[in-house]
């Protein structure tokens, strides 16, 4: 009843924050979930017999999720004509600097390490320091760049959509029918008929949502969580407006490679909790254990989304002109 009642109260939140909230107000929300991730895997590391730099960790986190907001607020302002040169120059140095940050982040957190006693904890501290960055740092600073305007919040929905039906049809399949175990080792509860159902469902929800896309975003403007038509269209045209149709084989592949990661990725935690001696990375969510519990295989789904987007899909949320 908890879990049940926990997820009737965050997906609607989510789903305001997606759409109704301004880039910096979303950028503050990803990052408390990032800070609170963060601590929940500087728990773990602990637990299993690290010492992490939190201090150094917890700022780079920051830093990351800054330099995501700041490189989309300018490629937003960049759309004026008048800001375009400049603003794309500076988008350019705000990636430079993304990448230094990431280049000299070991160095700082080995720095940092020194203070460690015994300083044989000087290297495993850093280490497990520096692995948050990419493990939870750079798929969440992802979130605002996929994120854009409102039409692109609808891509990072049907994203997290993807995840969470192929964790349903895992978790309800897996129960039913699950006798080969997927990893025993790891986690003794997952099989692979669930993981199969994980796909397939994955794959059924993706067509369908991306089919229905022009009906379900009609229906997020009368909510008026997307910009109305007349937003793109001339006010004396008798054009309507639209998103384009991808192609099923696309959507399918899509589905897959996101349902995979997201798998990937709740084994991957699963293996960090066991190896700590841990159930839950914490108590934040009843019903649901810890913040990194609920977020573990969207860190992995991310990056393959936004491979996807920055690569063709972010063009079938366009609005496109029909006469």
């Amino acid at each position: 009843m908890k879990r049940v009642l926990t997820a009737v109260i965050l997906i609607p939140l989510v789903v305001l924050a997606l759409f109704r909230a301004p880039l910096w107000l979303f950028a503050l929300l990803v990052l408390g979930v990032a800070l609170l991730a963060a601590k929940e895997y500087f728990d773990i590391a602990e637990a299993t017999g690290f010492r992490p730099v939190r201090g150094p960790g917890y700022a780079l986190l920051v830093c990351m999720l800054a330099f995501s907001c700041v490189y989309m607020y300018m490629v937003g302002r960049g759309s004026t004509a008048s800001w375009q040169w400049y603003i794309g120059y500076f988008a350019g140095y705000v990636v430079i600097a993304l990448s230094c940050l990431l280049f000299l982040s070991p160095f700082i957190l080995l720095a940092a390490g020194l203070t460690r006693d015994p300083l044989s904890m000087a290297l495993p501290g850093a280490a497990s320091s520096f692995l948050l960055l990419p493990y939870i740092g750079l798929p969440l600073a992802s979130m605002p760049i996929m994120r854009g305007s409102g039409n692109d919040a609808l891509f990072l929905l049907f994203l997290m959509l993807l995840v969470w039906c192929g964790d349903i049809a895992a978790y309800y399949i897996g129960r039913t029918i699950g006798r080969h175990k997927l990893a025993p080792r790891i986690s003794p509860g997952k099989t692979w008929e669930g993981a199969i159902a994980s796909v397939v469902g994955a794959v059924v929800v993706g067509v369908l949502l991306f089919h229905h896309v022009n009906p379900i975003a009609a229906a997020f403007r009368s909510a008026h969580l997307l910009k109305p038509t007349s937003d793109f269209a001339s006010p004396n045209s008798k054009s309507s407006v639209a998103f384009g149709l991808a192609p099923p084989w696309l959507v399918a592949l899509f589905a897959v490679c996101v349902n995979v990661a997201a798998q990937l990725g709740d084994l991957v935690e699963s293996a960090l909790k066991r190896g700590a001696g841990m159930k839950d990375s914490g108590t934040l969510l009843p019903g649901h254990g810890g913040v990194l519990d609920r977020i573990d295989a969207l860190l992995f789904a991310l990056p393959v989304g936004l491979l996807f987007y920055l690569f063709g899909m972010s063009r079938y949320f366009e609005p496109v002109v029909i006469r």
